[in-house]
C-alpha cells in the first residue's frame, strides 16, 4: 500500500501572513502517521506539503508562475525556492522529531518543464528511498521551464506526475476544511468525472495568497490523474481534527470528500 499525503500550505501555514508556520499541526500529523506505521509497517508513504505563505507571496510579487525573463525575475525565482526550502525545513525538521524516516526531495532541483508542464522528473532517489522504507517529502517549488524559462511547480503537479510512475493506491488532500463544500455549505461528499460538470461552479478559489489556483483547478487536476489511473482513490479532507488523519489511513473513517472514477 502507497499513500500520497498532502500537507496543504493553508493548513501548515497562515496564507494570509507571510513566513507562518503552525508547527503543532505538523506534531499532529508526524504522530498519527508514526501510530500507523508501527502497525502497518509494510505500507509505504510519501508526503508533499505546499508553500503557503512562505512562497506564494513572493512568487506572486514576480509573477513566477508567468515565466521568467528579466533579470528582476530570475532574482524573484531564486528568491521563491529559497523561502520554500525554507518551510520544507521547518517541516522536516518537526516530522523527523517523531523518528520517522524522512528523505527530503527538492522538486527545484530534479526537475523540468514544458510551458508550466512537468516534463521530466529525476525519481531514482525517490523509488530508492521508498524501497527501503523511507518517507520522501517534496513540496511546491519553482522549477526550470523550457519554453517560459521557469515557473512555478505545485505539490498537485508533482504528485500527478509520480503517480503515474509509482501508483499510488490513495492520495489524501489534507487542508483546514472538512471537504469541498457545494453554494448552500454542505459537504459534497463525491466527485467523479461524471459530475464535475455540474459541480465545478460551486467550487471556489482559495482563500489567501496562491498562486497555484484554488480547488477547482486541484479538482480538475486529480479528476484528469484518476483517468489515468481508474483505481485510485483521492479523499480531500481537514487535517485539523485530531485523530482523523489516522482513523482515515485505517478506512475507519471516510472524511471529507471522496474523488473516484466512479
Amino acid at each position: 500500500m502507497l499513500t500520497f499525503i498532502k500537507l496543504g500550505g493553508s493548513l501548515i501555514t497562515d496564507k494570509r501572513e507571510p513566513s507562518s508556520f503552525h508547527r503543532q499541526i505538523i506534531y499532529q500529523v508526524a504522530q498519527e502517521i508514526a501510530q500507523v506505521r508501527r502497525t502497518q509497517p509494510e505500507w509505504r508513504w510519501l508526503i508533499g506539503h505546499g508553500s503557503g505563505s512562505f512562497g506564494h507571496f513572493v512568487a506572486k510579487k514576480y509573477g513566477t508562475i508567468d515565466g521568467v525573463v528579466t533579470a528582476e525575475q530570475w532574482q524573484g525565482f531564486a528568491e521563491v525556492s529559497v523561502m520554500a526550502r525554507r518551510l520544507n525545513h521547518l517541516v522536516i525538521e518537526t516530522l523527523s522529531e517523531f523518528r520517522l524516516p524522512i528523505f527530503s526531495v527538492q522538486p527545484s532541483a530534479s526537475t523540468l518543464c514544458e510551458n508550466g508542464q512537468i516534463i521530466h522528473m529525476q525519481t531514482v532517489p525517490i523509488v530508492t528511498a521508498l524501497k527501503h522504507r523511507l518517507i520522501p517529502v517534496v513540496y511546491g517549488d519553482v522549477a526550470v521551464d523550457a519554453r517560459l524559462g521557469g515557473t512555478i511547480i505545485s505539490t498537485e503537479k508533482i504528485f500527478a506526475y509520480l503517480a503515474k510512475e509509482l501508483k499510488p493506491q490513495r492520495i489524501f488532500l489534507l487542508g483546514e476544511v472538512a471537504g469541498i463544500y457545494d453554494r448552500t455549505g454542505k459537504i459534497i461528499e463525491k466527485i467523479t468525472p461524471d459530475n464535475f460538470d455540474a459541480i465545478a461552479p460551486e467550487l471556489g478559489g482559495s482563500d489567501g495568497t496562491d498562486v497555484t489556483g484554488g480547488m477547482a483547478d486541484k479538482v480538475a487536476k486529480m479528476l484528469a490523474l484518476i483517468q489515468e489511473l481508474p483505481d485510485l482513490e483521492v479523499r480531500i479532507f481537514s487535517g485539523k481534527v485530531v485523530g482523523q488523519i489516522e482513523a482515515t489511513l485505517l478506512a475507519y473513517k471516510t472524511p471529507g470528500t471522496l474523488i473516484s472514477r466512479k
